[in-house]
């Protein structure tokens, strides 16, 4: 048996790097959706998957994985599932953060492509982590 060891993180650098990186989502989305001046709506829904995604991945990574099997298949094919699940959950929350700030009562996309999204998101976060040398996915030890 695995003695997974709980993933730890000061507060202060989780709030940093999320929040950047909602910033830079946020910034990214709106120009390429060519309003400019909804960047600081739009950086605001991003705090939905970079900070609740943090929180999603925590979740699997303490509570989750030490109760299920070691296996290597296994660990994968629930994680995968976590993130699709979590990912249309994130997105409900964009869209009610949405919807409470604009108004606008309509959804932009089908709730199963929001899990594959938030899937593509997590793996390229843990391509970052395994290109530094870091635990994650790809090595199994994150």
């Amino acid at each position: 048996m695995t003695d997974w060891q709980p993933y730890r993180e000061p507060l202060r650098a989780t709030f940093t790097r999320t929040i950047g990186i909602a910033i830079v989502a946020g910034a990214a989305t709106s120009v390429a959706f060519g309003r400019p001046a909804r960047w600081p709506m739009m950086t605001l829904l991003m705090l939905w998957p970079s900070f609740g995604g943090h929180w999603v991945e925590i979740w699997f990574l303490n509570w989750l994985r030490p109760r299920i099997s070691t296996t290597r298949g296994v660990q994968i094919a629930v994680r995968i599932a976590v993130w699709f699940v979590g990912g249309i959950g994130l997105a409900f929350g964009v869209w009610l953060t949405a919807f409470a700030l604009t108004g606008l009562w309509r959804v932009p996309l089908a709730w199963w492509v929001a899990g594959f999204a938030f899937i593509g998101i997590e793996l390229v976060a843990q391509l970052v982590l395994q290109m530094r040398g870091r635990p994650s996915f790809y090595n199994g030890r994150g």
